[in-house]
C-alpha cells in the first residue's frame, strides 16, 4: 500500500493515477475539509481529465484521510515555498511530514519525497529527522527523490507520458521506485542519485524562466524605442537556430516564479544570471501598471474604477492562482497606495478573492472602459467581437482588434 502525503496540485493527481493502475493507495493531508470533499466524490480544483481519473481511483479503491498509514512506501508531495527574505527554500512542510511518517512507517519504509527542492534539502531538512528518531537510512529507512515534471492544464496528459527522474542513495531502491512509476508512466525514467535529481528539477524551471526573462527584457527595451517586439520575435525565429518565447505580464505558478530563487539563496554571487532574470520576471507586472498609467492619461480617463483586469490566475483555463502575476500587481498597487476601485474578473475563479471581482463577462465589459487581458483563457479569445469599442490593452499577444495596446 503507497500513503501519498499533501493532496494539492502534485499529489492528489499522483494519487489518482496510482490507484487508477491498480495500485492500492491512501491520500493523505492535514486539511479536514479537503479530505471532506474528496470523500464526498468531489474534486478540489479544475484540470482536464481529472474528473474522469479521480472516479477510475475510487472505483479501484482509493481511499482519503487525515491521518498517516503504517505501510512501506511514502510520497510525500507537500509545498516547497521559499523564503522571500533568504530567498532559500522552506523545507518545513516537507521535514513536518517526514517526521510524522517516522512515527508509523513500517521499518525497512521507503520515503519518496516528489515536492521541488534545491540541491542539498534532503541531506539538510530530511536525513536529520530521520536519523534524530533512531533510524538508520539504508536500513530501517531508504530515501528517495522523484521531483514532479507536470503542467497545469494537461496534469493528466503529462503524468502519463512525460519522462521522469528518480533519485536514491542505493540503485536497487531507485529501481523499485521506478518500477512503481512505471505502473502508470510511459515516458522513460532515469535513475541517478539523489542531489543530482533535485538539481535537475531545479534547473528545469530555471532554463525556462531565463528565457522568458529575455522576451521581457526585450519587450521593455523595444517599448522604449517604440519598436514593434512581436513583430522583431516573429521574424527573429524564422532563423534555424532561435527560438524566442512572447513576452507577459510576468511569471506565475509554484515552479518558474519559485525553483530558481532556491539556487539564488543557496549560491548567492554564483546565480547572477538567474538572479537577473528573476528580477526581470518579477518586473513585469509593475512594466504592465505603467503602461495602464500612460494608457489611461491618454485617453483621459481619470477613474481606475474604469480599468479591468481580465484573468486572475497564471495561465490560460486553469483555477490556478498561484503566484499568478495579476494577483503581484494588485499588490503592487496596495503598496503604492493606488489600489483604487480596478475591477477584475476571471471565469475559472468562483469564489470572491479580491475586491470588485465580478463573475460574469458581459457585466464586467460594461462596467469598464479599459480592459488589461492579463491571461489568455478560450473564452475571451471566442468573445473578442465583445471588445469592440473598448480600449485594451493586451499582454498575451491574443487581440487583433484595431487600435489595441500591446506591452
Amino acid at each position: 500500500m503507497i500513503n501519498v502525503v499533501g493532496l494539492g496540485y502534485i499529489g492528489l493527481p499522483t494519487a489518482l493515477m496510482l490507484a487508477a493502475h491498480d495500485v492500492k493507495v491512501v491520500g493523505t493531508d492535514y486539511n479536514q475539509n479537503l479530505v471532506d470533499t474528496l470523500r464526498e466524490g468531489k474534486t478540489t480544483f479544475e484540470e482536464e481529465g481529472l474528473e474522469e481519473l479521480f472516479k477510475t481511483a475510487v472505483k479501484k479503491g482509493i481511499t482519503f484521510s487525515r491521518e498517516y498509514q503504517s505501510t512501506d512506501l511514502y510520497i510525500i508531495a507537500v509545498p516547497t515555498p521559499y523564503d522571500k527574505a533568504s530567498k532559500k527554500v522552506d523545507a518545513s512542510y516537507v521535514a513536518g511530514a517526514v517526521k510524522a511518517v517516522m512515527e508509523v512507517c513500517q521499518k525497512g519504509a521507503t520515503i519518496v519525497v516528489e515536492s521541488t527542492v534545491s540541491p542539498g534539502t534532503i541531506d539538510r531538512y530530511v536525513r536529520p529527522v530521520v536519523e534524530e528518531k533512531g533510524f538508520v537510512i539504508g536500513e530501517d529507512i531508504h530515501l528517495a527523490h522523484a521531483p514532479e515534471r507536470i503542467i497545469p492544464g494537461n496534469m493528466v496528459y503529462e503524468l502519463k507520458h512525460n519522462s521522469r527522474t528518480i533519485g536514491a542513495d542505493k540503485r536497487e531502491i531507485g529501481e523499485k521506485v521506478k518500477t512503481l512509476y512505471q505502473s502508470f508512466c510511459e515516458g522513460e525514467i532515469v535513475v541517478t542519485d539523489i542531489r543530482t535529481a533535485e538539481m535537475t528539477k531545479v534547473v528545469e524551471n530555471t532554463f525556462r524562466d531565463i528565457n522568458i526573462a529575455f522576451a521581457n527584457e526585450l519587450a521593455k527595451i523595444c517599448r522604449s524605442d517604440n519598436m514593434d517586439v512581436y513583430e522583431i520575435i516573429r521574424i527573429a525565429n524564422k532563423h534555424p537556430r532561435v527560438n524566442i518565447l512572447s513576452p507577459g505580464p510576468g511569471v506565475g505558478g509554484h515552479c518558474i516564479s519559485v525553483d530558481p530563487w532556491f539556487l539564488v539563496g543557496d549560491y548567492p554571487g554564483l546565480a547572477n544570471i538567474i538572479l537577473s532574470a528573476r528580477k526581470i520576471n518579477d518586473s513585469m507586472p509593475d512594466f504592465v501598471l505603467e503602461r495602464i498609467r500612460t494608457i489611461m492619461k491618454e485617453h483621459q480617463i481619470s477613474d481606475v474604477g474604469r480599468v479591468g483586469l481580465y484573468g486572475l490566475t497564471y495561465k490560460e483555463n486553469v483555477d490556478d492562482m498561484r503566484e499568478s502575476p495579476t494577483l503581484q500587481m494588485l499588490e503592487s498597487m496596495e503598496r503604492h497606495l493606488c489600489g483604487g476601485q480596478i475591477r477584475v474578473y476571471d471565469p475559472y475563479v468562483v469564489q470572491d478573492i479580491v475586491p470588485h471581482q465580478y463573475h460574469q463577462l458581459d457585466a464586467f465589459l460594461q462596467d469598464i472602459d479599459l480592459i488589461v487581458l492579463m491571461v489568455g483563457h478560450d473564452e475571451i479569445k471566442e468573445n473578442m467581437e465583445k471588445l469592440q469599442g473598448k480600449i485594451i490593452l493586451d499582454t498575451r499577444h491574443i487581440c487583433f482588434l484595431e487600435g489595441t495596446y500591446r506591452l
